[in-house]
């Protein structure tokens, strides 16, 4: 389907982080784009610039429930993605990995249309093997209180890799290590927020444990290309493919980098580690380089000055208003 020559793109998710951003390329890219949010994390703040293009619509609708329209292509990001959210209605949270995932696939087998699966590192759990390949099986706990998210996703993997081989579906299924950067939410509880809105407040910044554990930390910027890459790639090509920064960081160098870029008088204060809280995270991104040509190029000070630049905006904002 084509309107006026550009192909149609729907991004659920796309008042979100990762969905804005998204859109804004996708837009820059000469795309047609359907934004769909139900908005429970995502917000019509992240998408001011976009309203006024006469290729950009936003549509209000949950993707548990089926939607009837005419598409080339899906970026599946829709569901809530930080502990806080996702905690906050587990049951729910399942739905929108699984209904939404079905929902998004029946609509791209009755259109043709390819499909990407934003997936997630957390379908490694807390993993035993370092870093982290595609060829990983993982380690999830499947009744904790951070399953409604690991095993939503995973059964989302299982549900596309089912369409494409019982239906020939053109599927796109990328795992999302941590990223992080500006129209993050305020409070979505991620280390990079947390810490940046508590330097900024100059309130201690709070570590779990003794903040030794790691993760990798992937600029937007970089994430986006590799999503717009993944999808413009041979058919052939369905992943699971890791994208993410390999570059590993422990939590408590984070926080020191994020004191120091903000020149905050804050403390760094411990409390015990929550449950199944992963240890490590690190992706191997070799399938990303060989087949995308892809690795990440901004690196984490460059990245963390343009988000703290992002929330010191936000919140005088919020202080002036």
């Amino acid at each position: 389907m084509r309107e006026y020559g550009r192909k149609k793109t729907i991004v659920t998710g796309g008042a979100g982080f990762l969905g804005s951003h998204l859109c804004e390329r996708l837009l820059k890219e000469g795309r047609s784009v359907l934004c769909v949010d139900n908005f429970f994390t995502g917000t019509k703040d992240n998408l001011r610039g976009l309203l006024g293009n006469p290729y950009f619509e936003l549509m209000r609708h949950d993707v548990t429930f089926p939607l009837y329209v005419e598409v080339d292509e899906i970026y599946n990001l829709a569901c809530p993605a930080s502990p806080i959210h996702y905690q906050f209605d587990p049951v729910q949270t399942t739905k929108t990995s699984v209904h939404g995932a079905i929902n998004m696939l029946g609509l791209a087998k009755r259109t043709k249309a390819k499909i990407f699966q934003a997936s997630t590192s957390e379908v490694y759990g807390d993993p035993q093997v370092h870093p982290q390949t595609e060829s990983y099986w993982g380690h999830v706990n499947p009744v904790g209180s951070r399953s409604c998210y690991d095993e939503g996703k995973r059964c989302a993997e299982t549900l596309f890799f089912d369409y494409y081989r019982q239906h020939n579906l053109r599927i796109k299924v990328a795992r999302i290590f941590n990223t992080y950067g500006p129209r993050m939410h305020p409070h979505d509880g991620r280390v990079v927020s947390n810490f940046i809105i508590q330097a900024l407040n100059n309130e201690p910044l709070t570590i779990y444990g003794d903040g030794s554990q790691t993760r990798s930390f992937c600029y937007v910027d970089d994430l986006i290309e590799v999503f717009i890459r993944f999808m413009n790639s041979a058919d052939e090509l369905v992943g699971p493919i890791n994208i993410g920064n390999p570059k590993e960081v422990s939590i408590l160098q984070l926080a020191e980098k994020i004191i120091e870029l903000t020149g905050s008088d804050s403390e760094i204060t411990s409390k015990p580690l929550p449950s199944d809280d992963p240890k490590q995270r690190q992706p191997d991104i070799s399938l990303a380089r060989e087949k995308l040509g892809w690795t990440p190029n901004i690196p984490l000070e460059e990245g963390l000055k343009h988000t703290i630049a992002y929330f010191d905006s936000l919140l005088k904002e919020s202080k002036d208003g």
